[in-house]
Formats: C-alpha cells, sequence, structure tokens
C-alpha cells in the first residue's frame, strides 16, 4: 500500500470527522438557540439586576431609616405629651398624706399626670434640624440613584461586551463555512489530479484550526452571558439569551453632539452624585446652624395635670363650710380660774366615703408656666458640637469639589476614548475592505493554480483577525459613545 494511499485515505476520514464535528457544532448552536427562548434585552437586564441587587436594597433600608429620622424631627415642633401613674403600699414610718405628719399606720397610695411641654423659641435651632433631616433624606434617596446607574453602566459594559463575542463567533462561522467549502473543492480538483495533497491537508489542518477559534469564541459567548447572570444575581442555571441586535442598529448620538463642555453641563446639573451632594452639602449648613443656636438661651412652656388616692383618707368633705367654736389649748385666768380660749373654725357640713373616684376628683390640680434654660457651661458639649458641624460641612464642600472634578476628567477623557475609538473602527473598516480585496483577488488566482494553498490560507486569516478587529473597535466606539450619553442624558439606551 503506497504512502499517497494512506494519505489520501487518512484525509479524507479526517475531512468526514471535521465535517461531522463542524455540523455538530452549528447544530447545537441552533438547538441552544432554539431552547434559550427567555430572550433578555438591556432594559430588562437593568431593571432585574436594579430589583435584586443587594447594594440597592441596603440603600433602601438607609432612605427608610432617614425618612424615619426627618419624620421624627418634624413630629418634635409640636408639644410632647406624657401620661404616667403608680401605686404602692407605704409600711413603717412614713407621712400620712391626710395629715402631712408621720405614722406607722400601713397606707395603699395611687398617682397619676399628665405633663406636656413644647418649644417656644430656640434661635431656629429645632426647625434647621428638621430642615437638615428633611435634606440628608432626599440624598439617601439620590445616592440609591447613583447605585442603580453604576449598575446600569456596568450591565450595559458587560453586554456590549456579549455582544462582540457573538458577533466573533458569527466571524468564526462564516471561516469555518469557507474553510469548509474551500477543502471540498480543492479535494475533487485533488482526486482529479489538479492539485496535490498537500493542498488538501493544509487546508485540513486551517479547518482544525478555525473549529477550535470558532468553539473558543462560543464559549467566551457563554461566560460573557454568565457574567451579566451573576451581576444581575439572577441564578446561574436559570434560562438566558441576550438579545442581539445588529451593531449598526443600536442608537447612538453623533459624537459631534457629545463634546465634553456641553455633557459635563448637563451632568452637573442631573447626575444623581452631584445633586446628592449638594443636598449634603446643605444638610451640612443647616447641622451648622441647628448646632449654633444651641449656644443661646431657649424658652419653653409647660403644663402639668396631676391626681392621687391613698387610703389614709377615710372621708371627704362634702356640703358647704359652716362656723363653729372649738376650744383651743391657750387659756386666761380670772379670778383665780383658768378658761380656756375658744376660736371659730369652718368645718365642712358632711362627709362622703373616700373611694377611689372621689379622691381623682378632690385632689385634681393643674399648673401652667414657663421656663428658660441658659447654656452657661456644659463641658464644652454645646461649643464643641458646633466646632464638630462647620468642619463636617468643610469635609462635605471639600468632596463635593472632588467629585466635580473627577466628573470633569471622566467626561473628557471619555469624549477623548471615544474619539480615539471613532478613528480606529475607521481604519479598521479600511483594513476589512483591503483585507476582502485581498482574499476575493487570491482566491482567483488559487482556483487557476497560480496561487499557493498557504498564501490562500493567510489571506484568508488576515481577513478574519480584520473582521474581528472592526467588530471590536466598533463596539468599544459604541460603549464609548454611551458613556458619554450617559453623563448627558442620566441613561442608556441600547
Amino acid at each position: 500500500m503506497s504512502l499517497n494511499f494512506i494519505l489520501k485515505s487518512r484525509g479524507k476520514v479526517h475531512l468526514q470527522v471535521m465535517r461531522k464535528s463542524s455540523l455538530a457544532l452549528i447544530f447545537s448552536m441552533s438547538l441552544f438557540s432554539a431552547l434559550a427562548q427567555d430572550v433578555w434585552d438591556l432594559r430588562r437586564c437593568v431593571d432585574y439586576a436594579i430589583s435584586n441587587n443587594i447594594q440597592v436594597r441596603q440603600n433602601k433600608v438607609q432612605e427608610e431609616i432617614s425618612e424615619v429620622t426627618a419624620k421624627q424631627s418634624s413630629a418634635s415642633r409640636f408639644p410632647s405629651a406624657n401620661f404616667q401613674t403608680g401605686g404602692g403600699g407605704q409600711f413603717g414610718r412614713s407621712i400620712d398624706p391626710a395629715t402631712n405628719l408621720f405614722t406607722t399606720n400601713s397606707i395603699t397610695f395611687l398617682n397619676a399626670g399628665l405633663q406636656t411641654n413644647v418649644t417656644l423659641f430656640n434661635w431656629f435651632s429645632l426647625k434647621n434640624q428638621i430642615e437638615a433631616n428633611r435634606l440628608t433624606a432626599e440624598a439617601t434617596r439620590k445616592q440609591t440613584e447613583v447605585i442603580k446607574n453604576d449598575i446600569s453602566l456596568n450591565i450595559a459594559a458587560l453586554y456590549l461586551q456579549a455582544l462582540l463575542s457573538h458577533e466573533q463567533m458569527r466571524i468564526a462561522q462564516v471561516q469555518v463555512s469557507q474553510t469548509t467549502e474551500q477543502l471540498s473543492i480543492t479535494e475533487k480538483r485533488v482526486a482529479a489530479g489538479a492539485l496535490p495533497e498537500l493542498n488538501a491537508a493544509e487546508l485540513r489542518a486551517q479547518l482544525a484550526r478555525d473549529s477550535a477559534t470558532l468553539i473558543a469564541a462560543q464559549s467566551q459567548f457563554e461566560i460573557n452571558q454568565l457574567s451579566i447572570k451573576s451581576v444581575m444575581n439572577l441564578d446561574a442555571a436559570a434560562p438566558f439569551r441576550i438579545a442581539i441586535p445588529a451593531a449598526s442598529a443600536i442608537p447612538v448620538d453623533p459624537i459631534s453632539e457629545l463634546s465634553p463642555d456641553l455633557v459635563f453641563e448637563k451632568a452637573v446639573a442631573q447626575q444623581p452624585r452631584q445633586q446628592a451632594n449638594q443636598l449634603r452639602l446643605d444638610a451640612a449648613r443647616k447641622n451648622s446652624r441647628a448646632a449654633w443656636g444651641a449656644l443661646y438661651p431657649s424658652i419653653s412652656a409647660f403644663g402639668n395635670l396631676q391626681t392621687a388616692y391613698s387610703s389614709a383618707f377615710e372621708r371627704l368633705p362634702t356640703g358647704p363650710n359652716i362656723t363653729t367654736v372649738v376650744p383651743t389649748q391657750s387659756f386666761v385666768s380670772v379670778a383665780g380660774n383658768n378658761y380656756f380660749v375658744n376660736t371659730p373654725v369652718s368645718v365642712p357640713s358632711g362627709f362622703n366615703k373616700a373611694n377611689v373616684w372621689r379622691q381623682f376628683d378632690f385632689n385634681f390640680r393643674q399648673s401652667l408656666g414657663l421656663s428658660l434654660t441658659v447654656p452657661i457651661f456644659n463641658g464644652l458639649q454645646a461649643k464643641s458640637a458646633y466646632q464638630r458641624a462647620k468642619l463636617n460641612e468643610s469635609t462635605v464642600s471639600l468632596q463635593m469639589l472632588a467629585d466635580t472634578l473627577q466628573l470633569k476628567q471622566d467626561i473628557y477623557q471619555a469624549y477623548q476614548s471615544a474619539v480615539n475609538a471613532m478613528n480606529t473602527f475607521q481604519s479598521r473598516q479600511r483594513a476589512v475592505e483591503t483585507a476582502q480585496y485581498s482574499y476575493e483577488l487570491g482566491t482567483k488566482r488559487y482556483e487557476v493554480g497560480l496561487l499557493p494553498v498557504i498564501e490562500l490560507i493567510t489571506l484568508q486569516n488576515n481577513l478574519q483577525r480584520s473582521k474581528i478587529d472592526e467588530a471590536s473597535s466598533q463596539y468599544e466606539y459604541i460603549f464609548r459613545l454611551k458613556v458619554l450619553e450617559f453623563y448627558k442624558n442620566n441613561f442608556i439606551r441600547l
């Protein structure tokens, strides 16, 4: 058996295996597309990620805490009211509430009272504190929007990366199909004796490399989709397939409408991070004023309602008082005789049994008044609180300035990156045109036997790399424009 026959036999077997592998690979991808019917576009991915992101949910809790604080401080403007009651027994030497004298009798008692207090004036400290808490609650809500925007931008970047890997997979599929077709034509010509067996062998090796590239591209596409699911907090086993719009169909604003000055002007006004910083600065200023007001006197009004019951009271006076004469301990001597001095006293005309409700009514008393609190010395607490508030105001102001400068830097850098990506994309478009033209000329020369197969494979590989580079630069350009659109419009469309 000749070596040439063995090579031909092995070549046919390898070709059949590679063809079957390629068809199986394409069929498996088609089957995957048919099974994974749960298609997710960018908007759906972003909405799901925001709804299930732990950081967003944590900040939502902080929103509720800030709202509770704001509501509580707002309610502090109204009078406070507290009811108190208590009861028990006295044993041993104690004061009799009926006679206000010491006694050793056992006594059962019950007290009840209602107190109220309201701040009338405290140099607007309370008003500023209420406003500071309201602004802090608004800043917390804006912080949630900041987190949502970061998630949207992150999902968009991963989504575009997945689209790029899908495009690379499509290019690899075309490459496998072209190589398979070339190999089929070459084998026929080899069988007819028009070409040497080496041509077919080199094309088989190229088909193996192209198949490996296709498998790697498909694997990368799956990995990119898993990355999106990870950021979304979606179960890795859940059906998931991203929508695949054509790159040319993705809406983008012209770069002429995304000048860095215009984008920065709009971003400063509407980006939630800048809005949250401004709200925090306003809240810090209000806190400073509230702490300043605490350095000065405050005026409050108070009121009390009180009553009591004691078992020492056995009866309570009732009816109008009458005047009667009772002897005193004093006496006078007249002709050697001592006579006690009588004095008129007013006594109740009757008595009732002293039960709980009658004692509550009998002992009921009220009081109203004003109080003035003057801070003289309290361990420098009020002064230190004011100094801390002013320092915090400076800290927030510096942070706001730093974030604004960083925003401007990011926008100008994003614009320059977009310009570079546009130039790169245009250059690679021309490279694809040149590579395509060279490949077409090479194919014609190969068909008439004027071009070695190795040069045809080189031209084919150059065309594939050019297309991959073009797709990569196109999606890079789209992403850079989307970043500028995000800063300009505060949302991403895809």
